[in-house]
């Protein structure tokens, strides 16, 4: 989760005009055109957004009073967005299908293209979650939640919300769009993509392929008396790697290099890799993209070492299972999956994800994730308990400030949840066989999470109300 404070910043860089390295203004304000130029591209191409709307509610309140200074062009011959900030810096991002937006401000990509893929989807062991219309709950107090959560404060700042799905007993039971968005409209889950790598990690290690406990196989790690060496894929997943490249919880300045890595770099992972440590490994938490780019990487080297095997990978082995037919996985220009923040699937997509968490990572009978590894995502980390983080999700089974707001919120002591950067959410709660799938641009405080525990505890309320029969 993270929330970027580009333009302000980038202004106020204006003492630094000497600096260098990830302290280069330069390198700041293409950290603001990368963001555009590729959330934009992404929005347009990959989800099929009118784009204005899209920039004016997900993208300018970033800019704030300075917003002004920028401009984007959306060329849709070529497939790409270009966007620069005050004269200072432009960006380009480019549409690749099947892989989505790739940030392409080096002229060596231009007209390049992407690996020609074959890739058929399998039929889905999941069973259908509902028909193919929209579900209009009957109940009442369901109704009034979803109103509620739909609802905007009187002056702002806005929620934004977009869809809601409520998932009950493995069936759809409610849910609503906002106009422009439909059934099948991707929308951007942010960090709540890295629950999503959580899930290919475990799938690779349920294949025998991976140990999260050994040491990560990261080439430019492999000599013995390399420090970093001892960083293990669990820490990775844990944000406790002790390596030093900034952070991505809170606003994230344009000078960070994690920011940096996500807006300006090609090959992210190889940027993350050349991190040193601040820690010795396994002893200090620090929530940053680069672990997650590192762990994205190592997917792609088991799956098979190139992006269109990596793809099949992804597709084959969890989208197809899953049943979710529009998400997209966005890779970096190297081919590496940007899975810290860069998957666009519908909110029923999303949802479907979150059953194979309810359900101990078992679809159709098949198991796809190790016994306990839903227990292991859901532990909390030593050191997260501020937030409530286990491994790639965010939980509530632990003590501390994060895990205890959250309780008197309104969310169960059980649950867990996929959580994203202004406002996403798949909330998981095994106590009541419930999902709640939130997405939207959300920039009121906390991203939201206020109104995603009402509507948590109203949906919970209803249901005892006006208890439904079982689905299956």
């Amino acid at each position: 989760m993270k929330r970027f404070a580009f333009a302000t910043l980038v202004i106020a860089a204006a003492p630094f005009l000497t600096a260098c390295g990830h302290l280069s203004p330069g390198r700041a304000a293409m950290v603001s055109t990368g963001y555009v130029a590729h959330e934009l591209c992404s929005a347009v191409f990959v989800a099929g957004r009118d784009p204005e709307p899209y920039y004016r509610d997900a993208i300018e309140p970033l800019g704030g009073s300075i917003a002004f200074l920028m401009k984007h062009v959306i060329d849709r011959d070529r497939s790409e967005v270009r966007a620069t900030f005050a004269g200072m810096a432009q960006s380009r991002a480019i549409y690749r299908p099947p892989f989505g937006c790739i940030n392409a401000t080096d002229t060596a990509l231009a007209g390049t293209t992407a690996p020609a893929m074959t890739h058929d989807a399998a039929p889905p062991l999941l069973a259908p979650i509902a028909d193919s219309a929209a579900v209009q709950t009957t109940n009442p107090a369901l109704t009034t939640a979803l109103e509620r959560v739909f609802e905007e404060p009187a002056q702002g700042p806005h929620r934004n919300t977009q869809a809601v799905v409520v998932i009950h007993q493995d069936r759809i039971i409610a849910e609503r769009y906002a106009p422009g968005v439909a059934i099948d409209t991707p929308l951007v889950g942010w960090s709540a993509t890295k629950s999503v790598t959580n899930a290919l990690l475990g799938i690779l290690v349920q294949q025998g392929k991976l140990d999260m406990n050994a040491s990560a196989p990261i080439e430019a790690w492999a000599d013995s008396q390399d420090p970093r060496h001892a960083i293990t894929p669990d820490q990775l997943l844990r944000m406790t790697s002790g390596l030093d490249m900034g952070q991505t919880l809170h606003d994230v300045s344009p000078f960070d290099p994690a920011a940096q890595m996500l807006f300006i770099e090609h090959d992210m992972a190889a940027f993350a890799e050349r991190a040193p440590l601040a820690h010795p490994p396994g002893t200090h938490w620090n929530y940053t993209d680069p672990n997650t780019l590192l762990l994205s990487r190592i997917v792609r080297h088991l799956a098979g070492g190139d992006m269109a095997s990596t793809y099949t990978f992804v597709h084959r082995e969890l989208f197809d299972k899953l049943g979710m037919q529009h998400a997209t996985l966005e890779f970096d220009a190297a081919g590496t999956p940007v899975g810290s923040s860069q998957m666009w699937a519908s909110a029923r997509d999303w949802a479907k994800f979150g059953l194979l968490y309810l359900h101990d990572g078992v679809v159709g009978g098949e198991r796809l994730l190790p016994p306990g590894w839903v227990a292991y995502s859901a532990r909390q980390t030593p050191g997260g308990e501020y937030v409530g983080y286990g491994a790639g999700f965010w939980t509530n089974r632990g003590k501390g400030y994060g895990s205890g707001y959250r309780t008197q919120a309104g969310i169960p002591a059980d649950a867990f949840m996929a959580r994203g950067s202004y406002g996403q959410y798949v909330v998981i709660i095994p106590s009541e066989q419930l999902i709640i799938a939130r997405f939207g641009p959300a920039w009121t405080p906390r991203d939201d999470m206020d109104a995603v525990a009402r509507l948590t505890r109203e949906v919970i309320e209803a249901l005892k109300q006006h208890p439904v029969a079982s689905n299956k």
